[in-house]
This record gives C-alpha cells, sequence and structure tokens, in this order.
C-alpha cells in the first residue's frame, strides 16, 4: 500500500506517539477490506505503540483509532490516503495523546461545549477541500468526548450517499440531520455551534486599537500585503472571511516559479503560517460588509463587519478576492450541491458511470472535462464561443476521448431538475435559435471568476465587471485605501500576479503613511 518513501516519512511522525493506540479495524472479505488490512499492518508496524485489532462495524471497511482505558476514539470508513491521509497522520497523533497545534482559547472552546455530538462526514480521496473539515473534527472529537466522528469515503459508501442525496463533497451530517456543506475550518465549526461566540468575538473586535494597515482578505494578495506591512515595523491587522481564500479551491499548482508543483490549501497553510511569523492580528471568519471613507485627511477609516464589529484604520488594502463566477439560469440555485457543482476534483468521484456536462471551454473548463472522462460514463462539454479557448495541448487531449462531446456556439438556459437532483440541461444554439436539452445527472460550472466587491459599491470606482479600479501603486478612488489581487482591475488572475500587487499594495500604503501631515498624524 505505502511506498518506501511513504513509510519513511509516516515512520518518522510516528515517532512522535505519545501513548499506545489501537486500530479497530472492521473488515469483510471484499478487496477493499483487504487493502485496509494491509495498510493497517504497515502502519503497526513502524511504531511499537501501535497495534490492530478486529472490531465489527455496520461500515465494512473501516477502522476506529482509540487509546486503550480512554473514550478517545476517531473513525474512517474506508482507506483514508489521496488528500486525507494528512488527516490520518494526525488523528494517529492525537489519539495518542499528542498535543493539536490549536491555540489554547480554542481549545477551551471546543471542551466547553455542551450535549451530544455525532458527526458524519462524506468525503472524496480526490477533494483537496475535504482534510481541513476532517480534520478538524477529528481534533474536535479527541477534545471533548461528547463529540463523535466518522469519516466516509463516498465512493465506497455509494448507497449511503444517494439514500442521504449527497451530490457534492465535503458533506456533513450532525444527529442525522444536514449541518454543512463544502469547506470549513475548525473557527466556522465552533462559530456554528457555539452560538455565543459571534457575540464575544465581535466585542474583542471593537476593542481593537486602530491599525495604521488593515488587510481585508486573506488571499495571496491579502497575505503578502501583510507580511510587507507588518516588516515595516507598523500595526498590522488582516480581517478575513477564510485565510487562503479562494486558493484553497485550486487543485494543482504547477506556474508558481520555483515551486514546481503544489497544491491550493498546502500553499494556503503555508500563506497562513508565514503571516503569523510576523506580529499580525488575524481576525479569521470574519466578512467585511461597509467600508467608511475617512472623514478627513489623515481620519481613520472604518471597516463594519458582518458580525456587527467595526474595525478602524490609518489605511486600508482591499484584497477580498473572487468567487466561482454563476450561470445564473433557472434552476441552478435550488440544484447547486444537488446535481450542480464547481469542483470536479471534489464531486467527481460521485458521479462515477453516470452523465455530466461541463460549462465553459477555457483551459479550467477542458481540464475538468479531461478529469472527469475518466471516472463518468459520458462528458458533454458546452461553450459559449464558437471556438474552444484551451491551450491547445489541452484540447488535443480532449478531442482524443471517446466519451466526450463537444458543443460550442451554445448558450445554457436551464437546469432541470425532479425536484431532489439534477435530470438535465438546455441550451440554445446561436447559430440556430434552436433550444435543445441534454439528459445527465450532473454539471459542473467552469466559467470565469466574478470579484467579491459588492460590499463596496457606492464607496468606490468599479468597473463594469465590478472590478476595483486601481492605479499603478494600487491606489483606489478612495484616499488612504488600495487594492490588490483578483478583485481588482489589474489583468491577468493568476497567483504570483496577486502576491506582487499584494506587496506593491503595501509599499504603497506605508508609503501614504508617513506622507500624512505631522499634524494630522499626531491627532490621529
Amino acid at each position: 500500500m505505502l511506498d518506501d518513501t511513504m513509510k519513511t516519512q509516516l515512520k518518522a511522525y510516528l515517532e512522535m506517539v505519545e501513548q499506545p493506540i489501537q486500530l479497530v479495524a472492521s473488515l469483510d472479505d471484499g478487496a477493499k477490506s483487504q487493502e485496509l488490512r494491509e495498510l493497517l499492518a504497515e502502519i503497526a508496524a513502524l511504531s511499537a505503540k501501535i497495534t490492530v485489532v478486529d472490531g465489527a462495524d455496520a461500515r465494512t471497511p473501516s477502522f476506529a483509532i482509540t487509546r486503550p482505558g480512554s473514550d478517545v476514539s476517531v473513525r474512517f470508513a474506508g482507506i483514508p490516503l489521496g488528500h486525507e491521509f494528512t488527516s490520518l497522520v494526525l488523528a494517529l497523533l492525537q489519539v495518542s495523546g499528542r498535543a493539536p497545534k490549536v491555540e489554547a482559547d480554542v481549545i477551551e472552546q471546543i471542551k466547553a461545549l455542551d450535549g451530544e455530538y455525532s458527526f458524519q462526514t462524506y468525503f472524496s480521496l480526490s477533494c483537496q477541500n475535504c482534510p481541513d473539515l476532517v480534520q478538524a473534527l477529528n481534533l474536535m472529537s479527541v477534545v471533548n468526548p461528547r463529540i463523535k466522528h466518522v469519516a466516509i469515503d463516498g465512493a465506497l459508501f455509494q448507497a449511503e450517499v444517494e439514500a442521504l442525496k449527497v451530490m457534492a463533497v465535503p458533506a456533513v451530517f450532525l444527529n442525522g440531520q444536514p449541518f454543512a456543506q463544502g469547506r470549513m475550518g475548525l473557527e466556522e465549526i465552533l462559530a456554528k455551534l457555539d452560538t455565543g461566540a459571534a457575540a464575544r468575538d465581535a466585542a474583542k473586535i471593537n476593542a481593537k486599537d486602530a491599525f495604521e494597515v488593515l488587510v481585508v482578505g486573506g488571499g495571496p494578495a491579502g497575505a503578502a500585503s501583510a507580511i510587507y506591512a507588518a516588516r515595516k515595523g507598523i500595526r498590522t491587522g488582516v480581517v478575513a472571511e477564510r485565510f487562503g481564500g479562494q486558493v484553497l479551491d485550486t487543485m494543482a499548482i504547477e506556474n508558481f516559479i520555483s515551486v514546481s508543483h503544489t497544491e491550493g490549501p498546502k500553499l494556503g497553510a503555508a500563506l497562513e503560517q508565514h503571516v503569523k511569523e510576523y506580529d499580525v492580528d488575524i481576525m479569521n471568519v470574519q466578512r467585511a460588509e461597509k467600508l467608511i471613507p475617512a472623514s478627513s485627511l489623515g481620519g481613520l477609516i472604518q471597516v463594519q463587519l458582518a458580525s456587527g464589529a467595526t474595525l478602524q484604520a490609518r489605511s486600508v488594502i482591499v484584497a477580498t478576492g473572487a468567487r466561482w463566477r454563476s450561470m445564473n439560469v433557472p434552476g441552478e440555485t435550488e440544484y447547486r450541491n444537488k446535481g450542480v457543482a464547481y469542483c470536479p476534483h471534489c464531486d467527481g468521484p460521485l458521479f462515477k458511470g453516470k452523465r455530466v456536462a461541463v460549462i465553459g471551454g477555457g483551459n479550467s473548463g477542458v481540464e475538468a472535462a479531461i478529469d472527469l472522462a475518466g471516472i463518468v460514463a459520458h462528458v458533454t462539454l458546452i461553450e459559449f464561443d464558437s471556438q474552444l479557448r484551451a491551450d491547445a495541448v489541452l484540447q488535443a487531449k480532449l478531442r482524443s476521448l471517446p466519451n466526450v462531446a463537444v458543443i460550442t456556439s451554445a448558450l445554457t438556459t436551464e437546469v432541470h431538475g425532479d425536484g431532489a437532483k439534477v435530470v438535465g440541461l438546455s441550451y440554445k444554439d446561436r447559430t440556430t435559435e434552436q433550444v435543445h436539452r441534454v439528459e445527465l445527472e450532473g454539471i459542473f460550472v467552469q466559467i470565469g471568476l466574478v470579484p467579491n466587491s459588492e460590499w463596496l459599491k457606492g464607496t468606490m470606482a468599479l468597473s463594469a465587471r465590478g472590478e476595483i479600479e486601481v492605479d499603478a501603486r494600487g491606489q483606489t478612488s478612495v484616499p488612504g485605501v488600495f487594492a490588490a489581487g483578483d478583485v481588482t482591475t489589474v489583468p491577468y488572475k493568476q497567483i504570483i500576479i496577486a502576491m506582487g500587487e499584494g506587496a506593491k499594495a503595501a509599499l504603497s500604503a506605508f508609503d501614504h503613511l508617513i506622507r500624512l501631515p505631522a499634524a494630522t498624524e499626531a491627532a490621529a
């Protein structure tokens, strides 16, 4: 199961196991059970503190990681390799008593949760969004014995997936009821469970002193801005809805100079860790709702948050990024996560053997169609333009696949469903005006990005596309407010460009601050 390199790396991690743990395996005679048996045996062979014992659970193959003499337990239903291998390693260490790398106040918040919580998370091994959620719930179940969690590979337990109508991962159920859909971190889970947390956090934020530079957004542009500002020795804060931003939804990154290959979640974690090396006040899981410009030169700019809190700063850098663009057709919203999806890597395995469509003929759309063709029965790629816009090498690969059909000059007009799931879509042939219907079970939308700037309308100059208009220094139309990354008019929405623009915006903000009149500066 594990190659020599993985065994060497795992052995090094398992040297940190603190107390004996057991892997309680529930297996049958199936091929997947034999694979899991082999994996567990290999893990046990790498540490004298780990043993494998037989168990009984309704799901096979599955196994629990337990600490004898305690009620600490974490369960996986399936074989947690792929993106979930890290989740497995962390679970082994944490169940053994290894302290998680989480702030002490967060641990206390988890321990204080009252009631009984039984979580089920459905994931796919190719989903880069799933591990954060799986790891967060595993950690919570280790810290608080009233919290139970089982992580389930949807591809191996398709009967459950179909019965629960799970058509997108990660999908979380709490005590048998839907709890969450999509990427979610520990802070977001706690905010949803601990109803008093938002008010407490808002009170803490309101009590903060004004920042010299306040960065709104925690993606590549925001992280770069925070680092460059903090290195100037000025009071810097970052407020973000989710640290890492859109990059967390990116599978493979192969054009980040000097790094031949990485993945979005890995890069996102590295960005956050780098920012934390500086004296930066990070306020995560907070959404900005309004920006109020300074009333006079050198006065304080205000940023109001959805929580009701307000932050003040002498300069602000907006780096709120962008999100996937929707088709905006009837049925899309109704069947989101019920057949309408936006991440082929995450949700593709749930459509094994089914017919799907990909909307969009750029690089993202064609790459999605190529990936899905190896999983599903048939892919129909629909492109609005008269020709595909993807790179030639991708188009050649796409057209070589026998189970892919390409339709150009087509406008998707409606998503059809039966009330529970997608059953088809309609498109209009732009050359003949004739409307056609395609019967299918899944639709993957890959038509670009829309800037997260709605909260700034009427406050500063935006382009017709909603992008923040900036000059060569990143300055917006509002004095003291700068912007960087995918939310701006800067062309080419690339990670490396966003980082450069973030650094430039921070340097521009610092230059703005040091040029404020001395009298005004003292008054501020």
